[in-house]
């Protein structure tokens, strides 16, 4: 038997106009008055917001909220990973699910199982369901945390020349790093350090960076739609950005074909430009913009591609996360 919550939800998602106060109360009689202002929390919280998680969304230590189906919610604070205090049922998961999806215009079912997405306040959001997900729904939401970080955070005295005069000399820079390391707060560090007459362009998978200058315009690719149309991927945006007048590119992440295109770009007159690459270290970053590049070329052999990347790349940035420290 659903709980009243439940009925009170569904309810007011046939009858929006309703009084949620009265409509609990010939639902649900029994309850007393504390229950029913109980209730009606619970209810408005399922509406206006993410319910029970949303005070792990306001908890300034959380980086990470990881659901692996009905029973503890999973927080990473610091690096470290730990159940927290709030457990979903089943019926709650499938409402947070649905929260999540409807805003952001995709629908997640067994024909489109998985779904990735940025809510309203940055945060990145993926969502699993069966049959892909055994004990799903699962749910993953990297926080978007605005950081004003200095490039001293990262870097002795010494290692902060070497950027600001890569910088001025417009060098291409690539930051490298892994998941949670700190290459978006890195790359917003070096963009805030370029002249601020110089006119940025962003594209991003999914927006991310918040850079801190004067002359910016931002992309966002765009998946395509329930019926499989309206797509624009990063290979496009790369190419459309090219004719925007870009003194710099700055590409969010690279992670695909667009390596090639941005190779080409580099080559081509768009010095300065700044992007990140997911690596484990920096030799890793150009063994991995190699094969990315190959992936996005027309059978273009190796030793041309690697001849391309060491023309167009003129230093690499590694961050490294060593508990709550970066480096």
């Amino acid at each position: 038997m659903s709980s009243p919550a439940d009925r009170l939800q569904h309810h007011l998602l046939d009858h929006p106009d309703a009084d949620p106060s009265r409509v609990l109360a010939e639902l649900a009689p029994l309850l007393s008055r504390s229950e029913r202002s109980d209730v009606l929390r619970q209810v408005t919280a399922r509406r206006d917001g993410l319910g029970a998680i949303d005070v792990l969304r306001a908890d300034p230590t959380v980086s990470e909220i990881m659901i692996n189906g009905p029973g503890p919610v999973w927080v990473e604070r610091n690096g470290a990973l730990a159940p927290s205090d709030i457990r979903l049922d089943a019926v709650e998961l499938d409402h947070l699910v649905e929260r999540l999806v409807i805003p952001i215009g995709r629908r997640v079912d067994q024909r489109t199982p998985c779904v990735d997405g940025r809510l309203a306040d940055g945060s990145r959001v993926h969502v699993a369901v069966p049959p892909v997900a055994l004990d799903g729904p699962y749910v993953t939401i990297r926080r978007f945390v605005l950081l004003d970080v200095e490039l001293g955070a990262f870097l002795p005295p010494d290692g902060v020349a070497v950027l600001d005069d890569a910088i001025r000399r417009h060098a291409s820079i690539v930051v490298s790093g892994s998941t949670g390391s700190g290459k978006t707060t890195l790359l917003n560090a070096i963009a805030g350090r370029v002249d601020p007459g110089e006119r940025l362009i962003s594209v991003e998978d999914a927006a991310e960076l918040r850079l801190v200058h004067p002359h910016v315009v931002r992309l966002e690719t765009r998946p395509s739609s329930a019926e499989g149309t309206g797509e624009v991927p990063m290979r496009e945006l790369v190419r459309n950005a090219l004719r925007m007048r870009p003194d710099r590119l700055v590409l969010g992440e690279v992670r695909g074909g667009e390596a090639y295109d941005l190779m080409q770009a580099l080559n081509t007159g768009h010095r300065g430009s700044l992007s990140t690459v997911h690596a484990n270290s920096s030799s890793d970053a150009l063994r991995r913009l190699e094969l990315l590049a190959l992936q996005g070329s027309d059978a273009i052999p190796l030793e041309v591609v690697r001849h391309q990347m060491a023309a167009a790349i003129d230093l690499i940035a590694h961050v490294e996360r060593h508990g709550s420290a970066r480096r």
